[in-house]
């Protein structure tokens, strides 16, 4: 899922997102920014903070830390699901539960709010098709407070492993490393 984008300046750059989705994704919103700038319009990101209007006083850096504590962060789990395993990820139920055991937040929706923000900023990524599909827009919310939608963190060494119905080919993605840089798009 790895893509290249040559500058003016004949430099190269490689992106790799974690699945198919996500890569034609990113290619749409990167064309529509050439276009948008070819056609002599100003372009700008929309942030996260502004469209969910996040308040100044949360800082997503220091919460996402807080969720990986070992003792008191997220528990990273193996949980299967549509026999597929997946390893070293936690569910929506468990971040929002977090949440509010934290205080970082008042109320569930108000977790939904913060988890949505941390999803679209990088420092959650979706695991299996249910939470794919929310993040795609395919819900209302990018974020899903439900047992069967999987996360993980972008450097925890998540991998997926399991059967298709079709072939019985054991399919296997590993994201290891560390992150360079957080957010849309990610170096490993």
């Amino acid at each position: 899922f790895v893509f290249k984008l040559t500058a003016a300046k004949q430099q190269d750059h490689f992106f790799q997102a974690a699945y198919l989705e996500e890569r034609d994704a990113w290619v749409r919103d990167i064309k529509k920014a050439i276009n948008c700038i070819d056609g002599g319009q100003r372009f700008a990101r929309k942030s996260t903070r502004k469209s969910i209007r996040l308040p100044e006083t949360i800082n997503l850096s220091a919460l996402y830390l807080s969720m990986k504590d070992p003792d008191k962060g997220i528990k990273e789990l193996k949980l299967e699901k549509d026999k597929k395993v997946f390893n070293h990820c936690f569910t929506g139920t468990s971040v929002i539960d977090w949440l509010v055991s934290s205080n970082s937040i008042r109320n569930r929706k108000e977790g939904l709010m913060l988890a949505s923000s941390l999803l679209n900023e990088g420092y959650l990524q979706p695991a299996g098709d249910t939470s794919k599909a929310a993040a795609e827009g395919l819900s209302d919310t990018p974020f899903l407070d439900l047992s069967d939608a999987y996360y993980y963190f972008p450097d925890s060494g998540f991998f997926c492993e399991g059967n298709s119905s079709d072939d019985d080919v054991v399919l296997k993605e590993e994201f290891r490393g560390i992150v360079v840089k957080q957010g849309c798009l990610l170096k490993q």
